[in-house]
C-alpha cells in the first residue's frame, strides 16, 4: 500500500548527480546550527527540486519560499501598536521566518534580495529565533530553521561579507558524464509519467534516510571533538588563510554532524575532510573575479601537514578502522588495529570552542519538523 498521491513531489534519494547539494543539506538537518548553504549553480539543475524534496523528507517539515520582492514587514512579520491602546498588548503578526520554525526556508536567487534582508534571516538562521521592535515595544519568536539560499553567479555575486555567513556552500552544474545525464533523462521521464508511482518506488529508501537523520540528531549532544581534532580543524584553516574563526566553528559543527550522520561519537579526520570541503570554497575568494571550489590536492597536503603536526597522544591508536572488528584479534594485536577508538579516552583539549566549553562542537537546539503542512 502507497501513501503516494497524484501530486506526489520529487523523491529526495532519487536525485542523480547532486552528492555534495544532498549532504549539505543533510548535515544542516542535523545541525542547523552549521548556518544553512548557499547553492551555486546555472540554471537547469536540479537546484529547487532537491530542495524542495529535502523538506518533503523531513516528516512534513515546512517548506517557506521568501519572495525576492518581500518587505520587512513580511519577512519578520509585525506588531500592531494600535492594540496596545484596547487590550494593553501589541498584536504580533508572524512573518516567513517565524512561519518556518521548524522546517526551510528557501530563498531562490538570494544575490538579488536587498543586503539588509540577508542579513535578517542570517541573524534568525544563526540564533534560531526573530526579533521584532516597534515604538519601544519588542517581540521574540522562534524561528528554527534550515537556511537554503540558491542563486546563478552569472546574474551577480552576493557580498563576501553574506557570503561568509553562510555555513556551507556547494557550486552544482550539469554532469558531464553520459551515463549521469542519461540516468536524469530516465527518471525524469518515468516521474511525469507516473509521479505517484514513482514516488512510491522510492518511498523506502527516503524513509530510511529520513530515519538515519533522525539518529543522528538524536546522538549528535554526544559527538565529542577531541583537542586534536580541534587543532587539525584550526591547522586547516590557517593554512588556507580565512578570515576570522567562522569557518573554524562551521567545520567543527559540520565534522560532528558527519561523525552522527555516520552513527558514531567519534570525530574522524575524513569527517574534518569532508566539512572542509563544503565550508571553505566560499571563504577563499579574495576577489569576485577568483574562481570558486577548492583546490583539492592542496586540502589533501594540508589534511596530512596536521596529522604530522597534531599527532594523536600516545594513549591513542595511530589508526582509525571505520568499523570496528566484531572478532577482535588477542590483545598484541589490538596495537596494531584497534577495533573501537572511539571508545578509547581523550587528552583534555587547550582549545576551548566559542562557548567557553573544551573538546565539544557547540550545538544549538534541536531541528523541530513540524506537522504535514496543506
Amino acid at each position: 500500500m502507497t501513501h503516494s498521491t497524484p501530486d506526489a513531489g520529487y523523491p529526495f534519494t532519487a536525485v542523480v548527480g547532486q552528492d555534495q547539494l544532498r549532504l549539505a543539506l543533510i548535515l544542516n538537518a542535523i545541525s542547523p546550527r552549521i548556518g544553512g548553504v548557499v547553492v551555486r549553480g546555472e540554471k537547469g539543475t536540479a537546484k529547487t527540486t532537491t530542495v524542495r524534496a529535502f523538506a518533503a523528507l523531513l516528516d512534513g517539515a515546512p517548506l517557506v519560499n521568501l519572495p525576492i520582492g518581500a518587505t520587512e514587514d513580511r519577512v519578520v512579520g509585525s506588531l500592531d501598536v494600535e492594540t496596545v491602546l484596547t487590550t494593553g498588548r501589541a498584536e504580533y503578526h508572524p512573518g516567513l521566518l517565524a512561519q518556518a520554525d521548524g522546517g526551510v526556508l528557501y530563498v531562490d536567487e538570494v544575490n538579488l534580495l536587498a543586503d539588509h534582508l540577508v542579513d535578517t534571516l542570517l541573524d534568525a538562521a544563526a540564533t534560531g529565533r526573530v526579533t521584532i521592535e516597534r515604538d519601544g515595544i519588542s517581540h521574540i519568536s522562534p524561528a528554527d530553521f534550515v537556511l537554503v539560499g540558491t542563486m546563478n553567479p552569472e546574474e551577480g555575486e552576493l557580498r563576501p561579507q553574506l557570503l561568509d555567513r553562510f555555513g556551507l556552500a556547494v557550486d552544482v552544474a550539469a554532469s558531464r558524464d553520459v551515463e549521469i545525464r542519461a540516468e536524469i533523462i530516465r527518471r525524469r521521464l518515468d516521474y511525469e509519467a507516473d509521479p505517484a508511482g514513482f514516488a512510491s518506488a522510492w518511498e523506502g529508501e527516503d524513509a530510511d534516510l529520513a530515519a538515519r537523520i533522525t539518529r543522528a540528531r538524536e546522538i549528535l549532544p554526544e559527538v565529542e571533538l577531541t583537542g586534536t581534532n580541534l587543532a587539525r580543524i584550526a591547522h586547516i584553516c590557517a593554512s588556507f588563510d580565512v578570515d576570522g574563526m567562522r569557518a573554524d566553528l562551521v567545520i567543527a559543527r559540520a565534522a560532528a554532524a558527519c561523525a552522527a550522520y555516520r552513527g558514531d561519537t567519534a570525530v574522524t579526520d575524513e569527517d574534518i575532510r569532508t566539512a572542509a570541503q563544503l565550508a571553505l570554497p566560499h571563504r577563499r575568494r579574495r576577489d569576485p573575479f577568483d574562481e570558486p571550489g577548492l583546490d583539492e590536492d592542496k586540502l589533501d597536503e594540508t589534511m596530512d601537514e596536521a596529522r604530522d603536526q597534531h599527532p594523536e597522544p600516545e594513549s591513542q591508536a595511530e589508526s582509525y578502522v571505520p568499523e570496528p572488528d566484531d572478532n577482535p584479534e588477542p590483545d598484541d594485536a589490538q596495537d596494531q588495529q584497534s577495533p573501537e577508538p572511539q571508545r578509547q579516552p581523550e587528552e583534555p583539549s587547550e582549545q576551548p570552542t566559542d562557548d567557553g566549553k573544551v573538546g565539544r562542537a557547540e550545538q544549538g537546539a534541536p531541528f523541530r519538523p513540524q506537522g504535514s503542512q496543506a
